[in-house]
């Protein structure tokens, strides 16, 4: 019995020793944002304050355009995952996006609130700020659930709504990261906000690309980087707890402007069905899924997503 008792201390100890090796390999301290401004807010970055908050964007294109395009990124992304479609549209059109509170380089709202009414009001402001009164306005995931709830607040805002694999119903996804599964559960919250591998972080990203080969080491490093943002970590750890999924989809029905539904035929966290369901909810609405693609159809493949967004704000 006391040999019995003395072997598993010892796995005890053994089991201790390995959790604390593995701690001090993934330790990553918050890095402040001025320690990552050089390599992800060059030109044309720059920050602008929206009532007390630095909020970080990009600003491109002509300026007398009477209705920019104002693109909104998803859960744990930046402003960097329009670049593609950035690149495209600027020649032409004005082209505003902006790293969203709790992400990015913009880091934590003031208040911790990271409801969709707190988002919709942000945007709101930040357009104001920005002296934008009207705009096609588009977003991914989080970022297209705040694209149509600013529609449907102040539908004299937007003229166009762009949804791209948006969330807005109640979710039931096939597969969800396995950093936001971390980040979701209470009590890995100290450990999620101080080590973070970043293997994690590309597990991940590639698995909400629908060809994970298109991954590439700059990506995963932008994901990391920016994750590392000082308060970055505990902001995702209070957004995935202030999740309402599907409380306001009644809301959607309401909706009478010109909308455009894109999505990825791979998306295993926000699956096409959903989609269809906006499709047939927003009366009038135009449809596109992409065989091949996941998620985050405007980062993976942005020429193809892009060209269908140029021809609908064209009409």
């Amino acid at each position: 019995m006391r040999l019995l008792s003395k072997a598993l201390l010892g796995l005890a100890a053994l089991v201790l020793v390995a959790a604390a090796a593995g701690l001090v390999v993934t330790w990553a301290p918050d890095r402040p944002v001025e320690a990552l401004q050089a390599r992800w807010a060059g030109p044309p970055s720059q920050f602008l304050d929206v009532q007390g908050q630095a909020v970080h964007f990009r600003d491109e294109g002509p300026r007398a355009d009477p209705t920019p395009i104002v693109l909104l990124h998803g859960t744990s992304a930046s402003l960097h995952t329009w670049e593609g479609w950035a690149a495209a549209l600027r020649g032409q059109r004005r082209v505003i996006r902006m790293d969203l509170p709790g992400f990015g380089l913009t880091g934590p709202d003031r208040e911790g609130d990271y409801s969709i009414d707190a988002y919709t009001r942000f945007t709101l402001r930040f357009l104001d700020a920005m002296g934008v009164q009207r705009s096609v306005l588009a977003g991914n995931s989080l970022g297209g659930e705040i694209a149509w709830h600013v529609a449907a607040a102040a539908p004299w805002r937007v003229e166009r709504l762009v949804l791209v694999d948006a969330a807005g119903y109640a979710l039931d996804p096939e597969s969800v990261p396995l950093g936001f599964r971390l980040a979701s559960m209470p009590a890995l919250g100290w450990i999620a906000e101080h080590a973070l591998p970043r293997a994690l972080v590309e597990v991940s990203v590639r698995d909400v690309y629908g060809d994970p080969s298109r991954v590439t080491e700059e990506l995963v490093d932008r994901y990391y980087e920016l994750s590392l943002r000082q308060g970055n970590r505990a902001a995702l750890g209070r957004r995935l707890a202030q999740l309402r999924p599907g409380n306001d989809a009644g809301r959607i029905q309401t909706l009478t402007i010109p909308t455009l539904i894109l999505w990825g035929a791979r998306d295993r966290l926000i699956p096409p069905k959903h989609g269809q369901r906006f499709h047939r909810d927003i009366a009038g609405s135009q449809m596109v899924i992409y065989e091949g693609l996941g998620h985050v159809p405007h980062e993976e493949d942005p020429g193809r997503t892009v060209a269908d967004v140029r021809r609908f704000i064209a009409r």
